[in-house]
């Protein structure tokens, strides 16, 4: 299955309802900090409303809410991974996309047969602090060329405006967060995500 090339990733179902219909076809959900019963209903809700409109849903980290709720893709980090019930997650059937930073993570992943492989932070990130300094477009290619058919996603301070030059290093998709969730007019730079994308 192809994945779109544009990705965004948003912490509630209240963004999927505003972005979904301007035609988002692949987007990660990814909460953080909820009680369980929580995460369990917006994964519900996030599975009907991307059925609704012929989107691809990943959630994130939550991997068993994602078995029970018959889910097909989830996301783990490294930290996740060692944490994680993969023969459960393979039993289940579900697609795994995994974060890489270094040779090493990369290394780990490609054992896995995974469904796509992440590298970040592309550029500067504001989202969240890390420990490894920006990859740059060089290191964007190397990955494409160590991962060959796996798709490769690139995240870390992706804007609209960077997207084409990301693609063209090598990356199959690019996934973006307060690009689109900081923004002032959130729907408007969705669209423009969508026009440079596909």
């Amino acid at each position: 299955m192809m994945l779109d090339r544009f990705y965004p990733i948003f912490d509630h179902t209240d963004w999927l309802r505003r972005m979904l219909p301007l035609g988002v076809k692949l987007v990660q959900l990814r909460i953080k900090d909820q009680l369980d019963v929580v995460i369990r209903e917006q994964i519900a809700q996030s599975l009907e409303l991307c059925r609704a409109h012929g989107t691809v849903p990943v959630v994130n980290d939550h991997w068993q809410a994602a078995i029970d709720a018959g889910c097909e893709w989830i996301h783990l980090g490294q930290e996740d991974l060692d944490e994680a019930d993969l023969k459960a997650i393979r039993k289940a059937g579900l697609k795994l996309g995994v974060s890489t930073h270094d040779d090493d993570e990369l290394e780990r992943v490609l054992t896995m047969d995974p469904g796509y492989v992440a590298l970040g932070p592309v550029y500067p990130t504001i989202l969240k602090k890390m420990k490894w300094e920006q990859q740059g477009l060089p290191r964007v290619t190397e990955w494409k060329a160590r991962v060959g058919d796996i798709p490769l996603v690139a995240i870390g301070g992706m804007s609209v405006e960077r997207a084409p030059g990301v693609l063209q290093a090598g990356a199959d998709i690019v996934s973006v967060v307060t690009d689109i969730t900081l923004n002032s007019d959130p729907e408007t730079r969705v669209r423009e995500w969508i026009e440079v994308t596909r």
